[in-house]
């Protein structure tokens, strides 16, 4: 009898090991040829697609599962290469600081984690945080929560008193030194000690704040803050670990060295020159606009008391300048890849960045290609993110309209699958 009971469990396992779901789309999105085809069934497996067929395709095995989409849209899963997990921009953010433990930090990231997965972003690239993100990309690997894959920073490095020093704004008696542990550097060799401290902590990538910034408590937005000699430490330092890097930079002088001292990516880039755009042509950086935020900020910091006085005049000053400066740049033919800064404005909201792209000339294709084939090439993933193709990972999303004709519906993901799992049906 118990041998029995072994060779049926045995037979039972396989059974649901075999089983496959049939997912039919009345268009399908193909990100790599940049088109749109009519009625094909994809095919998963576990966590990968097998096969991409034409017509609408049912199964004869009564195992499998049968998904009907044949009135909307598919594609693949987006990729955000900007976003803050863990935490959401409120007026009391800085306070929070202050009064929230890491507990009801992470707590809050559960909630932004979700609304990001069902929201189509089955991947994101997060560029700083408090530590708690790397823990929170290790729950969801787990199956333990919900949410993207995440491909984290960690703590962003920055420099004594620039974007990214933790202790801003704090009175003396509270403003310490720290060091490249917690992310702040003042030479070469304080650029390589922060990195690897980084990748001992756990992180995937590495972020720098090569100008300054918006939202810190400091005076100066734009102002570079590294020497060239301690960006390409830290890129230098980087690679040999396998890391890509991000660079928030608003001021141009601060984003020519970080281009030519070895940085993946450019994010914001709102002061850039066309001197600029030619030197990212030249070295092939990508620039992420994050046009998104930029909007946000800037209609936030019309609001009294919403952000610190020393915010303000950025945020008017910088924020509106983001989508002009992201039309120049994708006109010159400066290689461009989908991010939105999530967490400066509400999670969730990640896809109002395709309208704002579209609106001044990229088009919605190429859109949807930056959100997909050119991250996942940047993130190393170009074999198995971004396409509908077999043997990639099942990462699928679904819209009720096509968005070559109405972009906004992209903001409305009706269906979400990550790993071959469906989470919003």
């Amino acid at each position: 009898m118990k041998r029995i009971l072994t060779i049926f469990l045995a037979l039972f396992s396989t059974i649901l090991l075999s089983q496959n779901t049939y997912i039919q789309c009345g268009k399908l999105i193909d990100t790599k040829k940049g088109k749109v085809h009519a009625n094909k069934t994809i095919i998963v497996s576990k966590d990968r697609i097998i096969d991409v067929k034409n017509g609408f395709v049912t199964s004869t095995d009564s195992g499998d599962t049968t998904i009907d989409l044949t009135n909307a849209t598919v594609m693949p899963g987006f990729i955000d290469m900007h976003v803050h997990i863990e935490s959401e921009y409120n007026p009391q953010k800085y306070l929070n600081a202050f009064t929230l433990n890491e507990a009801d930090l992470a707590f809050n990231s559960l909630e932004y984690a979700k609304i990001t997965l069902m929201s189509g972003f089955t991947t994101v690239r997060d560029l700083g945080g408090s530590g708690i993100n790397i823990s929170l990309r290790n729950a969801i690997e787990k199956g333990k929560v919900i949410g993207p894959r995440i491909f984290t920073a960690g703590k962003a490095i920055g420099t004594t008193g620039g974007h990214a020093d933790p202790t801003n704004g704090r009175k003396k008696s509270m403003q310490g030194d720290p060091g490249p542990k917690e992310g702040v550097i003042n030479s070469v060799d304080d650029a390589k000690k922060a990195v690897r401290q980084r990748y001992k902590d756990g992180a995937d990538n590495i972020k720098i704040t090569a100008t300054g910034g918006v939202m810190s408590i400091a005076k100066n937005g734009q102002n570079p803050q590294f020497t060239l000699e301690e960006i390409k430490s830290i890129c230098d330092t980087a690679k040999d670990y396998g890391m890509i890097i991000a660079a928030h930079a608003h001021g141009d002088e601060g984003m020519q060295r970080a281009i030519i001292g070895g940085v993946t990516t450019i994010e914001h880039g709102t002061l850039m020159s066309e001197s600029t755009m030619e030197l990212m042509k030249q070295y092939g950086t990508y620039y992420v606009p994050t046009i998104t935020a930029g909007k946000e900020v800037a209609e936030k910091a019309k609001i009294e008391g919403y952000y610190d006085e020393l915010v303000v005049p950025k945020a008017l000053a910088i924020g509106p300048k983001i989508q002009s400066t992201f039309k120049k740049a994708y006109a010159k033919g400066v290689k461009i890849a989908f991010g939105t800064d999530a967490g400066v404005f509400p999670h969730g909201r990640n896809a109002k960045e395709f309208g704002y792209m579209n609106e001044v000339g990229m088009p919605v294709m190429e859109c949807l290609q930056s959100a997909t084939i050119t991250n996942a090439s940047i993130l190393g993933y170009a074999d198995e993110l971004g396409q509908i193709s077999a043997g990639f990972i099942a990462d699928i999303v679904a819209t009720n309209d096509n968005p070559m004709d109405n972009i906004s519906t992209l903001e409305n993901v009706i269906f979400v699958m990550k790993n071959g799992v469906v989470y919003k049906k």
